[in-house]
């Protein structure tokens, strides 16, 4: 009889089917931290919002608060940043990356609220799509408090209802 040499199908088979069910049980493991990741980095965007709404503010006290996201980034393309004078067109305070609204899978937007100067603003993170970017919703506003909901937040609102993270 001879001897053959290699794998049986049966072999073959049995292997494919144990690197299909790693991969069933490592998949989901993945694309969760992925989530993870990205609402973090959401959570961090807003505290950084928080920050360059108070400098901001601080720096131009006849306008109070930004209104927009553009009105805290940069200026222009160029390098180094320099701030807009009058602090509409950029003060420098953010990224270009953040300054466009999406970041890691988030829409980050920011509206300011009261006359002039602006007396508020209201901060948000929303996942680009649901349950596969993030499950959170995440807003803060003039009191420096980065809140979180499972549920949809409005764009501009930061109530008072959602949980303060600790």
């Amino acid at each position: 009889m001879k001897k053959q040499k290699g794998f049986s199908l049966i072999e073959l088979l049995i292997v494919v089917a144990i690197i299909l069910i790693i991969a069933a049980i490592a998949i989901p493991n993945l694309l969760r931290a992925r989530i993870a990741a990205n609402e973090s980095s959401a959570a961090s965007s807003v505290r950084t919002i928080n920050t360059a709404q108070i400098s901001y503010n601080s720096s131009n006290p006849a306008i109070g608060y930004a209104a927009n996201l553009i009105a805290l980034g940069p200026s222009s393309a160029a390098s180094p940043c320099v701030p807009d004078p009058a602090g509409v067109l950029g003060a420098c305070l953010i990224d270009s990356q953040l300054a466009s609204g999406t970041k890691s899978g988030y829409t980050v937007s920011v509206a300011a609220t009261g006359g002039v100067p602006k007396t508020g603003y209201a901060a948000n993170a929303t996942p680009k799509v649901a349950n596969q970017t993030g499950t959170k919703d995440f807003c803060s506003n003039e009191d420096g408090v980065v809140r979180f909901s499972n549920a949809v937040v409005p764009a501009g609102t930061c109530p008072g209802a959602t949980t303060p993270l600790q």
